[in-house]
C-alpha cells in the first residue's frame, strides 16, 4: 500500500525545492544519522532539520540535512512522532537518552 501524499506535496514539485534538494545532497551525499552512527552510507534525501509543516519560508530557507530512505522513513519519524529513537545498544539497552527508560536513570 503507497504511503498517504502529504498534503504539502506540492511543495516538493517546485523547481526551487528540487533544486535545493539536489544541492544540499551534491553537498552532504552521505547520510547523516548513519554517520553519527559511524556507518557510511549514500544519502538519498534532503531532510528539514526543523519541520516545516506547510510553512513556505521555512520549507524553502530552513536547514536542511542529508539522510537516506530508511533513516528518513523510519528513524527521522520516530524523533517527529515520540520525542526519541527505539535503537538498542550492544547492552540490550535503548542509546537514546531521551528514550523513557533512559529518562527514568
Amino acid at each position: 500500500m503507497p504511503e498517504q501524499q502529504s498534503r504539502w506535496h506540492h511543495l516538493y514539485c517546485t523547481r526551487i525545492w528540487r533544486k535545493r534538494s539536489a544541492y544540499q545532497r551534491r553537498i552532504q551525499p552521505l547520510c547523516q544519522m548513519c554517520l553519527d552512527k559511524g556507518i557510511v552510507t549514500v544519502g538519498d534525501v534532503a531532510d528539514h532539520v526543523v519541520p516545516h509543516h506547510g510553512d513556505e519560508q521555512l520549507f524553502y530557507f530552513g536547514k536542511l540535512v542529508t539522510l537516506c530512505n530508511p533513516c528518513h522513513s523510519s528513524t527521522k519519524r520516530q524523533l517527529e512522532n515520540k520525542g526519541y529513537i527505539d535503537d538498542i545498544g550492544a547492552d540490550g539497552w535503548p542509546v537514546d537518552p531521551m528514550h523513557p527508560a533512559n529518562r527514568a536513570k
